[in-house]
């Protein structure tokens, strides 16, 4: 009798036993060998590289070729020529060789203590120039151990908020009065003086002072916004009743005053090169001046291992009078 034809499908998987599954082909070796075989341009020029017998390099590519089911190599000519299929594998391939690499960089960086992002957030008073001054600093001291920066700005109570729900490890420019829910460390920062400031063209530039209350709840106050969302937020010296204009940082209160659009506390060194330049009014007021008690705080024992070193890096620099001098006195504007 003749022999019965096989099913085709059984032969198939029979033959497929021993073939290997594609994501056990696609092997961090397996990728470099194609790389190389691509970059000298013959099996035999990258068996040498490789080290291996010209045969047993055809052998692995072959059975690369029958796993994916897919000629990755045009063999009509006597150079190694990728086809389209070889060429879309080495270019996905090389990123997946640099992702790999990268990622046992950063395992490597973490287990030495160094972490894979520093989260800070900076209330928005405080210098911006000074805390760049620091991230630059940063780079170049330890631009190579990998962890990467996240900068945020947040105001009143939204910074507390940022350390305390765990999205950033670092908070520079809190206050002192929040409730610690235990783990944060708090130390002092220094004191910010406010002053009322207003356009030299606003109607209370021409009215005697002090100014007291009843005089300010005519006008229409610019207050920022407090970026907590989750906390209560925090409204400081505006009057009940008072028209209020919000805005969402103090770069754009200092505008909105210089344009005579409303009137309102400033911290003293932000204002102070406007009002020496003429273009805002320092008036007294009846009530002081408010002054805000800042402070630096971060999430104290992360893991097993302590405080991660870029955090370190950066607690240490906060402990320099003149770094935290610098944070709160140094503003330089351009309207």
């Amino acid at each position: 009798m003749p022999a019965t034809k096989p099913d085709t499908k059984a032969a198939r998987a029979a033959g497929a036993e021993g073939r290997p599954q594609h994501h056990q082909a696609l092997t961090p070796e397996a990728l470099a060998m194609v790389d190389t075989i691509a970059r000298t341009g013959s099996f035999a020029a990258a068996a040498r590289e490789l080290g291996k017998v010209p045969s047993a390099l055809t052998y692995s590519v072959r059975q690369l070729e029958e796993s994916l089911d897919a000629l990755l190599f045009d063999r009509s000519s006597r150079q190694a020529q990728l086809t389209d299929a070889g060429r879309e594998l080495l270019n996905e391939g090389r990123r997946l060789l640099h992702e790999m690499q990268a990622v046992a960089s950063r395992v490597r960086r973490v287990a030495s203590g160094w972490e894979t992002e520093l989260a800070i957030s900076v209330e928005d008073i405080l210098s911006p120039s000074t805390v760049f001054e620091l991230v630059e600093a940063f780079c170049q001291d330890h631009g190579d151990a990998g962890t990467r920066l996240r900068i945020r700005h947040d105001v009143l109570a939204g910074t507390w908020e940022a350390l305390t729900t765990g999205q950033v490890e670092l908070a520079i420019g809190v206050s002192g009065e929040h409730r610690n829910p235990g783990g944060i460390e708090l130390r002092e920062l220094g004191e910010m003086p406010f002053i009322y400031c207003v356009a030299p063209h606003h109607a209370l530039a021409g009215v005697a002072a002090p100014l007291d209350d009843a005089e300010l709840v005519h006008h229409r106050a610019v207050a920022v916004a407090d970026t907590a969302q989750r906390l209560a937020p925090l409204t400081v010296n505006l009057l009940p009743g008072q028209d209020v204009l919000t805005v969402p940082t103090m770069r754009a209160k200092l505008e909105a005053l210089v344009r005579g659009l409303g009137c309102g506390y400033l911290p003293e060194p932000m204002a102070r090169p406007l009002v020496e330049a003429g273009r805002l009014v320092h008036k007294a007021t009846a009530r002081a001046n408010p002054v805000a008690r800042m402070h630096y705080a971060w999430r104290a024992e992360r893991s097993a291992l302590g405080l991660g070193r870029a955090l370190q890096w950066w607690l240490k620099q906060l402990e320099s009078p003149a770094t935290r001098r610098s944070l709160i006195e140094r503003h330089v504007w351009r309207l």
